[in-house]
C-alpha cells in the first residue's frame, strides 16, 4: 500500500463520472486524488449567463425515472434546488410543419397507426407500409436500427421519427447505432412480442383508471446542472487536482504508476487501484501499453462533435409556445436537429429576466464542415431555422455558441460486445477499472452508474489484495 496504512485510489477525469467516483470513495478506507486535465472540473457540465439568464452549456435535464443522478443530489446538496420541467410536450418539425410526436411511443418507434396517422409526421403511404408490419424473424447478431425498424415498419418511420430522437440524444444515426445498445429496452421487449409495435405497446404503462399526477419525467437543478460538479467536488474527501494531464500508465510490482504533465517535466503517482473516467480516446491511450486488447476496443468507438446554439429573444418578440422544443429529421437537409424552448421547459427561468431562452442543437456524425463556422454564422443559422420553424420575425438580443468537440460516443453495430471485450481485459488486471458515457448510456444517470459499479469492482479487487496480504 503506497502509505503503508490505506490504499491509494487514482481516478482519473474530472467530469461527472470521475468526481462520482471520488465521492463514492469518501467513506472507504482509502486515500483517493482525483486528476483532471483541464483547468476545471465538470466536463460538459457547465453553466453561464445569457442575457442575464443562467443557462446550461451542456446536458440540462436529468431523466428522474433513472435515480442515480437524483441520489447524488441528494447526497451531495443541492436537493432543494430540483425541479421538474414545465413540461415535455414536443414536437417533430418535418416536410415544412411543427407536427406532434406521437404520444404512444418508444424512442419514435409507435405503437398506434391510427395515432401516427393523425400526426401527420409520416406520409399517409408511410402510415400505410407501417401498418403492414412485417413480422421479420429475429437476426443473428446486432444490427443497426434503420435496418431493424426499418424492416418491420418501413424506411419513413425510421426517417421521420427514430432517426431525429436518436439524433437529438447520440447524434447519430439510425443506420450506424445498434439496436442493441441503443434502444435496449425494446431490444428485449421484441423478443417476446410477435411485433415491434406490440413490444412497444408493453413498454408504455397502462392508463391509469382515475386521473393522477405523473411522476416528473425530466428534473434539472434551478441554478443549471452545470453546478452540480462543484457541488460533488465539495463532498469528497479526496485530493483534486485540475490541470494535471495523466499521460502514462504503467503496472508495477505493488499497483500503478501513473505519469503526469509534460515529456519535460513528468511528474510519477504511484497507486493501489486506478479508475479511468475518460473518454476512450483517452483511455485507449493510457491502457495501449498495458491491455492492448482494451485499447484497441475502445480506439473503436468514434465520437460526434457538436455545438449547441443559445439564443435570448425580448418577451414580447417570441411567439408563445406550448411546447418544451422540437426535433428536426436529418432528411429534411436543415442544420439544427434539435431545439428546446428553455423558458417554456424550466419556468423558473422566467424569474432572473423577461427574456425567452431558445436552445438550438447542431452537429450529427459525419457533419464536420457546417462546425467550421465561426460563433456569429452559427448564430445567424440557428436564429434563421428557429424563425422558419416558429414564424418568429424578430432577432434574438443575445447569444451563445457552445462546441463540444469529439462530445457523443456512438453506440455503433457490436458496441455491446466492445464492452464487454473492454470490462473483460480491464477486470483481469488488479486495481482497474473503467467508467463513463462510452460504456452504458450517455446520461448523467448512466454516468454516475459505471462510477457506482466501478468504485465497487476496485473496492473488491483491493479488499482480495489485503486479504492476502494478510496470509502471507
Amino acid at each position: 500500500m503506497t502509505d503503508g496504512a490505506h490504499p491509494h485510489v487514482v481516478v482519473v477525469g474530472g467530469g461527472i463520472t470521475g468526481l462520482a467516483a471520488a465521492f463514492f470513495l469518501k467513506d472507504e478506507p482509502v486515500r483517493v486524488t482525483l486528476l483532471e486535465g483541464s483547468p476545471r472540473l465538470g466536463g460538459k457540465l457547465s453553466a453561464s449567463e445569457v442575457a442575464g439568464v443562467p443557462v446550461d452549456e451542456g446536458a440540462e435535464a436529468l431523466l428522474a425515472r433513472r435515480p442515480e443522478g437524483t441520489d447524488l443530489i441528494t447526497a451531495t446538496g443541492p436537493a432543494g434546488d430540483l425541479v421538474p420541467a414545465g413540461t415535455t410536450s414536443s414536437a417533430i418539425y418535418t416536410r415544412g410543419a411543427m407536427r406532434p410526436l406521437p404520444r404512444r411511443q418508444f424512442m419514435g418507434v409507435p405503437a398506434d397507426m391510427d395515432e401516427l396517422a393523425a400526426t401527420g409526421v409520416v406520409s399517409p403511404a408511410g402510415v400505410a407500409r407501417a401498418r403492414q408490419e412485417s413480422q421479420v424473424p429475429p437476426q443473428d447478431g446486432d444490427v443497426c436500427v434503420a435496418e431493424y425498424v426499418g424492416a418491420r415498419l418501413g424506411k419513413e418511420v425510421v426517417d421521420r421519427l427514430v432517426d431525429p430522437l436518436l439524433g437529438g440524444v447520440y447524434a447519430g444515426r439510425s443506420e450506424e447505432l445498434s439496436f442493441e445498445a441503443t434502444l435496449a429496452p425494446l431490444a428485449a421487449a421484441a423478443k417476446k412480442h410477435p411485433t415491434l409495435t406490440a413490444a412497444v405497446a408493453g413498454l408504455i404503462p397502462p392508463t391509469p383508471a382515475q386521473p393522477v399526477t405523473p411522476a416528473p419525467i425530466f428534473v434539472t437543478l434551478t441554478t443549471g446542472l452545470g453546478a452540480l460538479p462543484d457541488a460533488v467536488a465539495k463532498a469528497c474527501a479526496a485530493g483534486i487536482r485540475t490541470g494535471a494531464m495523466a499521460r502514462d500508465l504503467a503496472r508495477t510490482a505493488t499497483g500503478w504508476r501513473l505519469v503526469i504533465g509534460s515529456a519535460a517535466d513528468p511528474e510519477h503517482l504511484q497507486a493501489d487501484a486506478v479508475i479511468l473516467a475518460v473518454p476512450a480516446a483517452p483511455a485507449a491511450r493510457l491502457l495501449s501499453r498495458t491491455i492492448p486488447a482494451a485499447s484497441t476496443a475502445l480506439s473503436q468507438i468514434p465520437y460526434a462533435s457538436m455545438a449547441i446554439i443559445t439564443l435570448a429573444y425580448r418577451k414580447e418578440d417570441f411567439p408563445e409556445q406550448q411546447r418544451s422544443g422540437y426535433l428536426v429529421p436529418a432528411v429534411d437537409g436543415r442544420a439544427v436537429k434539435a431545439v428546446t424552448f428553455s423558458t417554456v421547459k424550466w419556468p423558473h427561468l422566467t424569474r432572473h429576466a423577461p427574456v425567452h431562452i431558445v436552445r438550438c442543437s447542431i452537429g450529427r456524425i459525419g457533419e464536420t464542415a457546417i462546425l467550421q463556422r465561426d460563433d456569429e454564422d452559427l448564430a445567424a443559422l440557428a436564429a434563421a431555422e428557429l424563425a422558419d420553424a416558429t414564424g418568429i420575425t424578430k432577432a434574438p438580443v443575445a447569444h451563445r455558441v457552445t462546441r463540444w468537440g469529439g462530445g457523443l460516443p456512438q453506440y455503433n453495430v457490436g458496441h455491446l460486445d466492445r464492452v464487454a471485450r473492454i470490462r473483460a481485459a480491464v477486470t483481469r488486471q488488479p486495481g482497474l477499472a473503467v467508467a463513463g458515457a462510452a460504456y452504458d448510456g450517455v446520461g448523467i444517470p448512466a454516468c454516475v452508474g459505471t462510477a457506482k459499479a466501478a468504485v465497487e469492482q476496485v473496492l473488491s479487487q483491493l479488499r482480495t489484495t489485503g486479504a492476502r496480504d494478510r496470509s502471507e
